[in-house]
């Protein structure tokens, strides 16, 4: 008998990923989904020492500790740029990566270039009335609201502070933005490490993937009818797209 694939999952500028239970839809993978520093569980981080290569080291250590052997990095939105980091740093224990609409350029980062210059009193006023409608933040991100997604998506929005998505987004914008990061890509690619890019049909023209990724990659797969946040629209196809990744 196989031995269960362990995949550890990275979420986006909100966390975590783990609301719609994706262990519960991938039979024969073992499922992390650890909070990012600053997030969840490890919400007491300082918010303005957040950054992506901090990050990065953050889910390594995690690697270290919490997972026996390599394992596939799953990182979507600005998670799939801290996966590639990861990759980069840590290439013994990465089986693959699979970037779920992950940042490439700034022109990934449309948020987080919105919310850097913001004043932090001004941007946590908007947050917190994001916060207070779950259901307009997905009639915002053309999202049809149910009673589950609505519970999910208060979840997400609950997960960390404004200060925590600040300080990612300006992070995000600093270090995506350097010549170094894209060479951090490609030096995964080069050394032949697994990446396989996973999109939402309705999203995907927007995601700016250089060609010489996408010649590359193992696997791209467009998942149909739905848009960047995927899996809170179709949890069990974005599970389904997944275990085919990590198993092929």
């Amino acid at each position: 008998m196989n031995s269960p694939i362990p995949l550890v999952m990275i979420h986006g500028l909100l966390g975590s990923i783990d609301y719609f239970a994706p262990a519960e839809h991938l039979d024969g993978v073992t499922v992390h989904t650890p909070d990012l520093q600053g997030y969840g569980t490890n919400h007491q981080s300082n918010p303005q020492a957040i950054t992506l290569d901090g990050q990065a080291r953050h889910v390594a250590e995690y690697l270290r500790q919490n997972v026996d052997g390599p394992a596939w990095l799953l990182g979507h939105s600005v998670g799939g740029a801290v996966a590639m980091l990861v990759a980069s740093h840590l290439p013994d224990r990465v089986l693959g990566v699979i970037s779920v609409e992950g940042n490439f350029t700034l022109n990934d980062a449309f948020w987080c270039r919105k919310i850097t210059p913001m004043e932090a009193a001004d941007w946590r006023g908007e947050y917190q009335r994001i916060c207070s409608d779950a259901t307009a933040w997905l009639l915002a991100s053309d999202i049809t609201p149910t009673p589950e997604r609505e519970q999910w998506a208060r979840r997400i929005l609950d997960n960390q502070s404004a200060a925590t998505v600040q300080a990612m987004a300006r992070a995000v914008v600093d270090e995506t933005g350097r010549d170094d990061y894209l060479a951090h890509v490609k030096e995964v690619v080069d050394r032949g490490t697994p990446v396989c890019l996973l999109a939402g049909e309705t999203s995907r023209a927007g995601w700016d993937v250089p060609a010489w990724v996408t010649a590359t990659a193992r696997r791209d797969i467009v998942l149909p009818g739905v848009g960047h946040m995927m899996m809170l629209e179709s949890p069990q196809a974005f599970c389904r797209a997944v275990r085919e990744l990590v198993q092929d």
